[in-house]
């Protein structure tokens, strides 16, 4: 048994160079520290003669991007494993392995996806993906349904809720996301030049009770294991293949909050997008496909889950009601619409960005990209109550688009 420490470099290729009969006796085992979240220690170990390798990481005792003043749980190490393994049962192939998990060093050792490249870059950089939305609508329907009372058998599901409770983590959500980007916090990062727009987010009224009611929802509402921070930097992707990670964030909470996060980052490119692809034409055809995608997720995931209802349904009253999927998949569409807002606007003005718009170099060109995030995650929010379809999320989308223009 090892005490918790943080590792080093050579630690880390011991320790996999133990690993049961995962590397060859002769393996010549390389390390490399290749973390650049705000949790982890990530340690890239690598045969150079086999050319096998893998990923080993480490939760720290605090949030790395503020320092030994916000200590954390080394708890969430345990529940991301666990989640790791349950998602890989119910979507496999759209998860990695995970090949060990040691308590003691909050140290989860799982398949390594080299050849793959975290989505938020690819998107950045113009690449599309014809297969995700496929690919995530499973994912998000098989882990969802199948964690939930409609799903699994409810006494199961309230022990496995026990068992995925993350304080921590969800307080940094809570506080994040849902109450310092409408406050003067410390917490608060942006620049100077939206001052006008954050001070807009603190007077509304009518968005605060918007954001009251999901904050409410995120807190109370237990209804499946959520992956709990389903952005495109927590998608590894080649336009063939999918593979979600980094499911530390995972508690029962809302469904429409990982469906809300996947179509916030889509969002948050798309506003960032006014930047990085020059030519117009480009530009306007990647946008589209990027609304399009969300279209897409959407239908898909309200496919699949509809099916999976139909099917494996285990409440008689769910499955019999007249009228009462209809209800359900609409309370879930205006939830995921109401979260996606949430989270554009946290990334804006909070304390975490997206490299999406933060790595913008030219000022005005930045500037633009945030406000255009602020109006498109302000409206949804404010249209979250009322929404009957994805397509007003999109017209919503589309007007704000034009309004930058004016």
């Amino acid at each position: 048994m090892s005490a918790y420490h943080p590792l080093n470099e050579q630690e880390a290729i011991e320790i996999a160079r133990a690993l049961d009969s995962f590397f060859p006796e002769d393996a010549q085992l390389s390390s490399r520290e290749i973390g650049d979240g705000n949790l982890n220690l990530v340690f890239h170990i690598t045969d150079t003669v086999s050319g096998k390798s893998l990923i080993m990481k480490q939760a720290v005792p605090y949030a790395k991007v503020v320092g030994e003043s916000w200590p954390l749980s080394l708890e969430r190490a345990r529940i991301e494993s666990d989640a790791l393994i349950l998602q890989h049962k119910l979507a496999p192939g759209l998860v990695p392995q995970v090949y060990s998990y040691d308590a003691d060093l909050a140290l989860t050792i799982m398949e390594d996806l080299s050849d793959h490249i975290i989505m938020r870059q690819g998107l950045i950089n113009g690449v599309r993906y014809p297969k995700f939305a496929e690919d995530i609508s499973t994912f998000m329907a098989q882990t969802l349904f199948f964690t939930s009372d409609l799903g699994m058998n409810q006494q199961d599901k309230k022990l496995q809720v026990k068992s995925f409770v993350n304080p921590d983590l969800c307080k940094i959500t809570e506080d994040l996301i849902f109450d310092d980007p409408y406050a003067v916090s410390s917490n608060n990062n942006y620049e100077p030049a939206i001052e006008d727009a954050a001070e807009a987010l603190r007077t509304n009224g009518a968005l605060h009770l918007e954001v009251a009611i999901l904050r409410e929802k995120f807190l109370t509402n237990a209804q499946a294991l959520l992956h709990g921070d389903l952005h495109t930097g927590s998608v590894f992707a080649t336009p063939e293949s999918t593979k979600v990670i980094d499911p530390e964030f995972a508690y029962y909470g809302p469904i429409g909050f990982d469906i809300g996060a996947v179509i916030a980052n889509l969002l948050l490119n798309y506003a960032g997008q006014g930047h990085w692809i020059k030519d117009e034409a480009e530009r306007e055809s990647f946008r589209a496909y990027l609304l399009d995608t969300i279209r897409e997720v959407w239908a898909k995931f309200d496919a699949k889950f509809r099916a999976l209802w139909n099917e494996h349904n285990v409440d008689r009253l769910a499955k019999s009601a007249a009228g009462y999927q209809d209800y359900y998949m609409n309370r879930l569409l205006q939830d995921a619409i109401g979260f996606a807002g949430c989270k554009i606007v946290r990334r804006i003005v909070g304390l975490s960005h997206v490299a999406d718009i933060d790595r913008i170099p030219d000022a005005a060109d930045r500037e633009q990209a945030q406000r255009l995030a602020l109006t498109i995650g302000t409206s949804l929010i404010l249209l979250n109550r009322s929404a009957v379809s994805i397509e007003q999320a999109i017209d919503a989308v589309v007007t704000a688009t034009a309004h930058e223009r004016s």
